[in-house]
């Protein structure tokens, strides 16, 4: 049986603002959202790229992009990770995949409140 080569991809937890755009599906009267995203990728500058990349072939308008990094790094700063988000960042792990786990739109003069 054939050693699977590790894998160099980790997951990271990106939120990403975006404007408006037609087709977004955002509600009506909304400026903007912003989306808590897991994506993976072999360092965060790759998951950055593919998650802005698939976000404007979804119709959405990528503003602003900030990464929190791994879930070890999440975990060193003394972020509180849950059982959902954990299964979520495994999900994305092993389908290479970027996962919006969160959406908030905002409303004009509104920030996005994560809780």
């Amino acid at each position: 049986m054939e050693k699977k080569k590790p894998s160099r991809q980790q997951v990271y937890t990106l939120l990403v603002q975006i404007g408006r755009k037609d087709g977004d599906g955002l509600p009506d009267g909304a400026t903007g959202a912003a989306l808590m995203i897991y994506a993976s990728g072999v360092d965060e500058a790759e998951a950055v790229r593919e998650t802005v990349a698939i976000l404007k072939q979804a119709d959405t308008a990528p503003l602003d992009v900030t990464g929190y990094g791994t879930l070890e790094e999440r975990e060193a700063e003394g972020h509180e990770i849950g059982d959902e988000e954990r299964a979520l960042m495994q999900r994305a792990l092993e389908e290479n995949a970027v996962i919006v786990a969160q959406m908030t739109p905002f409303f004009d003069g509104e920030e996005p409140v994560f809780h």
